[in-house]
């Protein structure tokens, strides 16, 4: 594959800012150059420009690598397991709206996913699923930005979301910050959530759960064993509370469309999985007061 004359401009120029010391402007390059499909390999006199591999491929999480969010403090992380065409608009939604990277988690074959790569967006596919919550926490070990959006591919952006997350998560009075959250109801005895608005909350859902990445992993992040997705982010909303971490729940630029990872799963397989992500719940925190947030 030999590479266009527009690349090895690309390639020249960034030699030349690497001379004058301007490794900002070289590192731009470089990610416009992998963007075009290549990489750049600094040789004795000169650079070799080399087909890029679009993305990697692993046997299974616990195979992944980094994955580089370059300059961006924050990075919108999307697990995809089907219904390609949700997560390209979700995608494009933030790309249209917010400054951040996107690291997509594809289980199987990417499709037409591949198309939305670029010098921001990343994607790495696994062929063996393990289920939602090591997913989750395989992108929270592996993204290189401070802050990390878990983000369900239903979700779009409707203007600038990312922004007003990470100021708030900069402020250190919040450990985590999200779009839909609620209240544990106390009287059903922890089996419900009651939305009450924007406020302090106990628990926050994955259609949008930002948070600071070190926080996440030092409250062992998600459960494993959660392998559907529905209330494991109850589950690890209240492990933040135990950490005695504080959750906020803003009104923000987003839309929640057909969320296909819930209505269109077996009945069956979904109820059942989303009774023992529950069942762990009441188990360990049921009665524990004292780690939730004040109520409103």
């Amino acid at each position: 594959m030999t590479a266009p004359d527009s690349v090895h401009e690309l390639a020249i120029a960034r030699q030349a800012a690497r001379a004058e010391k301007n490794f900002a402007l070289s590192d731009q390059l470089r990610d416009e150059i992998g963007a075009q499909g290549f990489e750049v390999v600094d040789v004795a006199g000169g650079y070799e420009l080399r087909p890029k591999k679009r993305f990697p491929v692993y046997e299974s999480t616990r195979d992944i690598r980094p994955i580089n969010s370059g300059k961006y403090e924050i990075t919108a992380a999307i697990i995809v397991e089907g219904f390609h065409e949700d997560a390209i608009t979700c995608i494009r939604s933030i790309k249209a709206n917010s400054q951040c990277a996107i690291a997509v988690l594809v289980i199987g074959e990417p499709g037409d996913l591949i198309n939305e790569l670029d010098a921001r967006t990343s994607l790495v596919q696994i062929n063996e699923n393990f289920g939602w919550g090591e997913n989750a926490n395989a992108l929270l070990r592996n993204v290189t930005s401070d802050y990390v959006i878990v983000l369900d591919p239903s979700t779009t952006f409707t203007g600038d979301a990312a922004t007003p997350v990470l100021e708030e998560l900069k402020k250190r009075d919040f450990v985590a910050v999200g779009w839909r959250g609620g209240l544990v109801n106390l009287e059903d005895d922890w089996r419900s959530t009651d939305d009450k608005g924007p406020g302090e909350v106990d628990v926050l859902f994955s259609y949008f759960f930002a948070m600071h990445r070190e926080d996440a992993l030092a409250a062992r992040g998600f459960s494993n064993r959660a392998v559907f997705y529905r209330n494991a982010d109850i589950e690890f909303s209240l492990n933040l509370r135990h950490s005695n971490g504080r959750l906020l729940q803003m009104d923000l630029p987003l839309e929640q469309g057909r969320h296909h990872g819930y209505h269109d799963s077996d009945p069956e397989y979904r109820d059942a999985q989303s009774k023992k992500n529950y069942d762990r719940i009441l188990e360990r925190f049921r009665g524990k007061t004292a780690i939730l947030s004040p109520r409103r």
